[in-house]
């Protein structure tokens, strides 16, 4: 179905910062057919000498009429990311095609508990997912685990703090807890998911999202806590996000 999807022209409308290397780029997308909570796009770069790179990202927010969200983070010495984070000004163009993905999606009119777990730059999709419970009055019980390195790496860290009724947050720190922290920095432990996630028995829709090394050790630990294989819907990515 990829090969079918239109490039679609997209003007950069707004850039939001979320950490020293991390920005929220939002586009304006004419024809833009609308899409899922968890679904990404291709994005596609022209040079003036006709060579072209591009790379996928997740979609950052729900559905707005024709504006499209991306939290890109720079990639060193990337193709992609470190122009749209460092050059791209509002009024610039680049392509983008898509809604892709019909697996790793959350739809308002599920009523499972879901449980939402995150690493590093994984938490986009889900972030898209929190937003839209949030914009449609959903009343599905979420609860996010979210593993980062240090607190300065934390996307969406203001809006996450708001309060959001039915939406529970924990923070895992790998390499450097903040202070008074009660857990040290470390990596996912099935203690950790335990005290952050559901009980199996409330046969929550579980989504995991990150690194192939974190997605696959979080995806065992939900399995050993006797989740059941299909309710727990992976997204992983490589170093650079293709």
């Amino acid at each position: 179905m990829r090969g079918r999807l239109p490039w679609r022209a997209a003007r950069l409308r707004e850039v939001r910062v979320e950490t020293a290397t991390a920005r929220t780029l939002v586009f304006e997308v004419p024809g833009w057919p609308g899409h899922l909570a968890g679904q990404h796009v291709d994005v596609r770069l022209t040079a003036d000498d006709g060579y072209t790179a591009q790379r996928s990202y997740s979609l950052a927010a729900p559905p707005d009429g024709e504006l499209v969200a991306l939290t890109v983070e720079t990639v060193p010495d990337g193709e992609v990311s470190p122009y749209l984070t460092e050059v791209m000004e509002p009024g610039d163009q680049v392509e983008i095609r898509g809604p892709v993905g019909g697996w790793f999606v959350w739809r308002p009119a599920d009523k499972a508990p879901v449980l939402l777990v995150g690493g590093g730059s994984g938490i986009v999709p889900l972030m898209a997912m929190i937003r839209e419970r949030r914009r449609t009055g959903s009343r599905a019980p979420f609860r996010l685990v979210y593993s980062l390195r240090d607190p300065e790496s934390r996307y969406y860290a203001e809006e996450l703090r708001r309060p959001d009724p039915g939406l529970d947050v924990a923070y895992l720190y790998t390499r450097a807890a903040p202070d008074g922290a009660s857990r040290p920095a470390g990596r996912v432990t099935l203690g950790d998911l335990a005290e952050g996630g559901w009980p199996a028995g409330f046969e929550a829709d579980c989504y995991v999202c990150g690194p192939t090394g974190f997605v696959e050790a979080a995806a065992d630990l939900l399995l050993t806590l006797g989740h059941a294989p299909e309710r727990i819907r992976t997204e992983r990515f490589g170093p650079t996000g293709g």
